[in-house]
């Protein structure tokens, strides 16, 4: 679905770029953010189809923040695809019951983090609405 709209939330700036470059490289429109409260200012002007969510974040962590836009009906429909270095055992199930629509672990898989992408947007009725 080129020209849809990620925002990518992530403390490490090495993250930010690889997932940058990837989904960029596909067509997708990428904003990149350190923070959940960066995050909370570039999504109302941004307008994102979906998010690829860091759980581990300074401050307020990427659950809560899901959290947070799933209450918010201006916000519910944005799929959010959790993403974490720490799998732990009730990761994934932790992030589905925080609202997340999907899970990706890291390291992230170069090969396949777009097709993933893209699986999601289908099914999201932003994307049905924008199309």
């Amino acid at each position: 679905m080129p020209g849809e709209r990620i925002l990518v939330v992530d403390d490490n700036p090495i993250n930010l770029k690889l997932v940058r470059i990837l989904l960029v490289s596909e067509g997708f429109d990428v904003r990149a953010v350190l923070d959940a409260e960066e995050a909370l200012t570039a999504i109302p002007e941004f307008d994102p189809s979906l998010i690829l969510m860091d759980i581990q974040l300074p401050g307020m962590d990427g659950l809560e923040l899901t959290r947070r836009l799933k209450a918010d009906p201006s916000t519910r429909d944005i799929v959010i695809l959790a993403v974490t270095s720490y799998a732990m055992k009730g990761d994934r199930d932790r992030a589905l019951a925080a609202g997340c629509d999907g899970y990706v672990s890291k390291p992230i898989e170069t090969e396949t983090l777009p097709g993933i992408v893209s699986l999601h947007l289908s099914h999201s009725p932003r994307g049905e609405a924008r199309a």
